[in-house]
Parts: structure tokens; sequence; C-alpha cells
């Protein structure tokens, strides 16, 4: 399970990379998969904490722009 939790981090965070982010998207989404996957452990939970990492890392490039 826990393999398998890494992995869709992984993959998760080369979703984000993939789609053209800035680097504070990038590491927001990687970061929030991580936490997503140690806080639920499931996929839902992975993408989930990716999904609101990168919104984070997007918030914060309109405000330091």
């Amino acid at each position: 399970m826990f393999k398998s939790s890494i992995g869709i981090a992984v993959v998760a965070a080369l979703v984000g990379i993939s789609g053209c982010a800035s680097q504070a998207e990038m590491v927001g989404a990687g970061t929030g998969a991580a936490l997503g996957a140690a806080v639920g452990g499931g996929t839902l939970a992975t993408l989930g904490g990716a999904m609101v990492g990168y919104g984070a890392g997007n918030i914060y490039d309109q405000k330091h722009r």
C-alpha cells in the first residue's frame, strides 16, 4: 500500500510539471500530493492534495508577481 501511494504521488507531481506550471505550482503540487498520500493514503487523497497544493502555488504566484 505504501509503495503505491508513493507512486501515485510521483505521478501527480509529474502531471503538475507537465502542465507548464511555475516552480511554486510544481512545489505545491508535489508537496500536496505527498501530504495527501501520507494523511489519506488513497488515490483520491493524493490527487486532492496535489490539486490543493497546486492551487496554493498558483495563489502564491499571483501575489508575488
